[in-house]
């Protein structure tokens, strides 16, 4: 069962990948991926190399994040170029994982852009999880040292929730405690499983 999980930043998506890791799931996170891809020696980070300069390397080698941000993220162009040396590999990394689960696996594909990247009909089951606006505000200033105005920056960037319900089959809201968002994975976690059990 192949199943595409999102949520804009400080929704608390990470945290039901790393729960349903808990429970038996194969989570692939693709933002893993787009580091691993780039990693030095790899042929994508010799591709990075060839489309910026050596200017995106750091002195060890190994890809500059900060540089290579400074260079594409005020440049629509520069950055739809990463992404179309980024996004192929990404994906090809990830189909390799997912070929290599059991057959009666559920595979999660951890994707902060799924909706934004129209990749909804890929999968079985879309889970979009949400959390009110200042709820993520605050989270994003407290845990992640954001200034308020980046941290709304940063959410205008995304989908909206709107959007994300739009490609959803499950919905988790996350505006509570951690316990209620671990037993409302657990409950989706169930209903995965009876889906794969009645294929």
């Amino acid at each position: 069962m192949r199943v595409g999980l999102t949520g804009g930043i400080g929704s608390g998506k990470s945290e039901v990948a790393r729960r349903l890791t808990a429970l038996g799931a194969l989570v692939i996170d693709y933002d893993q991926l787009a580091h691993e891809v780039v990693a030095a020696g790899t042929p994508g980070l010799a591709a990075v190399v060839h489309a910026f300069g050596p200017t995106v390397l750091g002195p060890d080698g190994a890809l500059d994040r900060a540089a290579l941000a400074a260079t594409v993220f005020a440049d629509d162009g520069r950055r739809q170029t990463l992404n179309e040396i980024v996004h192929p590999l990404v994906r090809e990394r990830a189909a390799a994982l997912a070929a290599a689960a059991p057959a009666d696996a559920v595979v999660v594909h951890d994707i902060p852009l799924l909706v934004e990247n129209g990749l909804a009909p890929a999968f079985d089951a879309v889970v979009v999880v949400l959390s009110g606006t200042e709820v993520r505000v605050r989270r994003l200033v407290e845990q992640r040292g954001m200034s308020e105005p980046a941290a709304r920056a940063r959410m205008a960037a995304q989908a909206s929730d709107a959007d994300r319900l739009t490609a959803a089959t499950h919905v988790l809201m996350n505006d509570g405690p951690l316990a209620d968002l671990d037993s409302a994975v657990d409950a989706l976690w169930a209903d995965l499983r009876q889906y794969v059990a009645g294929r």
